[in-house]
């Protein structure tokens, strides 16, 4: 029997620190810790796949919290069936002790227990998430009345631009001067030349 982590946060800018810090305190070996920075919306992630492609029949499976496993209800449902009865490896999340499947699948009352516990978590934390988008909606929809702009603004070709850059499309310039004079960077410069050519 081995003991895995896995660890997971959606954004790039997200810190996993807490999550690892957790698995070496429970002693989980570095080599058997699985984490990556990857949406939760299905479960195509690569160190995932890794992970449950070498889960075994009695082996730990050690996660932080469970949303960390994913965020669809029927999604994680399904999973969580799929490794603690295809696979046969057992689930302890950290963060909810009561959805620990080893102590909890020798009894039938246990085993209930712990499924519906996932069932009422797994539920709530997608009622949640539906909610705020909900929420952000809402706000959108108010911002949007109120006049607010959403999006890059738009680019304004300002005469000291359109004369420059008439000069560079005549080769009387080099890029560098045309950068130069009008201190923006290459990206900026060609993304404002590329209105002036639709022009």
């Amino acid at each position: 029997m081995k003991t895995y982590g896995y660890a997971r946060v959606s954004a790039k800018d997200q810190n996993l620190a807490r999550q690892l810090d957790s698995f070496k305190r429970f002693g989980i070996p570095q080599q058997n810790i699985y984490a990556e920075k990857s949406s939760g919306k299905d479960f195509c992630r690569t160190e995932y796949l890794k992970l449950r492609g070498i889960l075994q029949k009695d082996d730990l499976l050690v996660i932080q919290s469970l949303d960390r496993l994913g965020r669809n209800y029927d999604q994680i449902t399904e999973e969580w069936h799929k490794i603690t009865q295809s696979i046969g490896a057992n689930i302890l999340v950290l963060d909810m002790p009561l959805l620990d499947t080893r102590s909890r699948l020798d009894t039938l009352l246990g085993k209930f227990v712990s499924n519906l516990v996932l069932e009422v978590l797994s539920f709530v934390a997608e009622n949640e998430r539906s909610n705020i988008r909900a929420r952000q909606a809402e706000g959108i929809r108010i911002a949007k009345e109120r006049g607010v702009k959403f999006g890059r603004p738009k680019i304004v070709l300002y005469e000291q631009f359109i004369f420059v850059a008439k000069k560079y499309i005549e080769k009387e310039i080099t890029l560098y001067d045309a950068l130069s004079t009008l201190k923006i960077s290459r990206s900026s410069f060609y993304r404002r030349l590329s209105l002036i050519k639709k022009l």
